[in-house]
C-alpha cells in the first residue's frame, strides 16, 4: 500500500506538469479560424523614383513593391493582387515564387523574369502618401504597408 502512494504522486506531478505545459504553448492561427497567416509578405517599397520624376519608363520602373516568401516552400502568387489606396491594381498570372526568395512589382514596361513583373503602366502609381496592400488569389488581404500621411 505505501508503494503507490509515491505512484499517485507521480502521476499527479506529470499531470500537472502537462496542463501547465499546455498552457504555456503560445497560440496558433489553428487557435483563431477566422485569422488568415501567409507566408507571403510586402517587403520592401520604393515609392519615390530617385531622380526627377519625368514619366519615362525607367523613372516609371525605379518605383516598385517588393512581394517576399518567407516560407522555404514555393508559392503560387497566381491571381494575387497589389493594390494601392487610390485603386489601382496588378494582378499577377502564372507567378511562382520560391523559397525564401523575392519579386519586385515595376510601374511601368517591361518584360515579366523571376526576379521582375511589370504592371506596364505609363503613369506613376506608388505617391508619397499611399500604401500597398496584398490579397490573395480568392481575395483574402495578406498584407498592407503603408508611408507618408497612410502610415500606421
Amino acid at each position: 500500500m505505501s508503494a503507490s502512494r509515491p505512484l499517485r504522486f507521480a502521476a499527479t506531478l506529470l499531470a500537472s506538469a502537462a496542463l501547465l505545459g499546455a498552457a504555456a504553448l503560445p497560440a496558433t492561427a489553428a487557435d483563431y479560424p477566422d485569422a488568415y497567416r501567409s507566408a507571403v509578405v510586402i517587403g520592401q517599397v520604393q515609392y519615390d523614383s530617385p531622380g526627377w520624376d519625368n514619366g519615362t519608363n525607367r523613372s516609371l520602373n525605379a518605383e516598385w513593391v517588393e512581394v517576399r516568401n518567407t516560407s522555404r516552400h514555393a508559392v503560387s502568387l497566381t491571381g494575387y493582387t497589389l493594390s494601392d489606396s487610390d485603386g489601382n491594381r496588378y494582378r499577377f498570372q502564372r507567378t511562382w515564387l520560391r523559397g525564401h526568395d523575392s519579386i519586385l512589382v515595376h510601374t511601368g514596361i517591361g518584360r515579366d523574369n523571376d526576379r521582375d513583373v511589370y504592371q506596364d503602366r505609363r503613369n506613376y502609381v506608388w505617391d508619397n502618401n499611399d500604401a500597398a496592400t496584398l490579397r490573395d488569389d480568392r481575395g483574402r488581404w495578406i498584407d498592407t504597408r503603408s508611408w507618408g500621411r497612410h502610415h500606421r
